[in-house]
């Protein structure tokens, strides 16, 4: 596989962008070439006036201007996920709450390509876990054509991966057992001990991004306290998971997404940096896209999307075909960059 050209562009010219901040953003293909992107943006991120805003790219490369999608005054919104259900209607999730650990999902659905919405409802009514359903990449659709499977996580004094499985096009939703994590405290000796792949520092793994493979196996890789992509494996549909482990990607704290190509090939961005010792900390540059043709066991480069100063992450990427990529990412906390990138095997 390699990349013969590409479409590289900002939604929102710097001059023209409604707030100062922008992040964590989504996207989701439509007919005819468009595409549905939304992120949240605001002062700044946990700040009060924070909204999710959605634009749309038609089949002629042109963005509507960003037109506010979901709004709480006087609370903070957050990361919001987009996916198009078994019965074709398209939900829009995202977070609510002040902070992480007071988070609350809430959705919207369209049935008409997200030209128009419903009222927003709560995805869990009474969760009090800190938020449901997907909390940054998008959910998979299992093989059944039936089940969703959305990749969660849990913030708090411990970080925890788990999946939310509906089968019902996302009208109800339940979760998945968390994934075993073997944990060693943070501490400045860690450094010394033995490498395990079992064994994960820090607070544990958060964000996961999932595909299945062709044997019906699910698999999810993990961002994590512990300088590296942890993954954990599902042979029962995303109910249980096994012990995480290290990956071998390097991994600096920051989110990550993937997308499974129609041949099985797994497209990965990331920020592919290793921040040992300083666990909580680490350059988000360079951005990059690997590529495996063997279910992830290894990896190979695919394409440098940013390498200089500043700060490129939180990746969301699809794939449109068997030969098109599409994906967006935050620029400096302050704009969000979209790709569309051409292959050929």
């Amino acid at each position: 596989m390699r990349v013969t050209s590409y479409e590289k562009e900002l939604i929102v010219p710097f001059e023209e962008r409604p707030t100062d901040s922008a992040h964590a953003s989504t996207l989701l293909p439509l007919a005819g070439g468009e595409v549905l992107a939304a992120w949240f943006g605001g002062s700044w991120e946990k700040d009060s006036n924070v909204a999710v805003w959605m634009s749309r790219r038609d089949g002629e490369g042109r963005w509507t201007y960003p037109a506010v999608a979901a709004d709480v005054r006087g609370v903070a919104l957050w990361n919001p996920v987009l996916f198009r259900c078994p019965d074709q209607s398209i939900l829009l999730f995202y977070k609510v709450g002040a902070a992480i650990e007071q988070w609350k999902t809430f959705a919207l659905r369209s049935r008409d390509e997200g030209h128009t919405w419903s009222e927003p409802f709560e995805l869990v009514p009474g969760d009090e876990q800190g938020g449901r359903g997907p909390v940054k990449n998008k959910p998979i659709l299992l093989s059944d054509k039936k089940t969703i499977l959305a990749p969660a996580s849990l913030e708090g004094e411990c970080w925890d991966c788990f999946a939310d499985i509906s089968r019902d096009n996302g009208e109800t939703w339940e979760m998945s057992l968390t994934v075993p994590l073997r944990r060693s405290g943070y501490n400045i000796q860690m450094v010394d001990q033995p490498y395990d792949k079992h064994r994960c520092w820090g607070k544990g793994i958060i964000q996961p991004t999932l595909w299945e493979d062709r044997e019906g196996g699910v698999h999810m890789l993990c961002r994590s306290t512990s300088s590296a992509i942890f993954r954990s494996d599902s042979h029962d549909g995303g109910r249980t998971w096994c012990p995480a482990y290290d990956s071998g990607l390097p991994n600096n704290n920051s989110g990550i997404d993937l997308t499974s190509m129609p041949d099985g090939t797994l497209v990965l961005a990331y920020n592919p940096v290793n921040h040992l010792p300083n666990y909580y900390k680490g350059p988000r540059t360079p951005l990059v896209l690997d590529c495996s043709r063997d279910g992830g066991v290894s990896w190979e480069r695919l394409l440098v999307l940013e390498d200089g100063p500043g700060d490129y992450a939180y990746p969301a990427i699809i794939c449109r075909d068997g030969k098109t990529l599409e994906l967006t990412y935050t620029k400096k906390r302050e704009q969000i960059c979209y790709w569309r990138i051409y292959l050929e095997s």
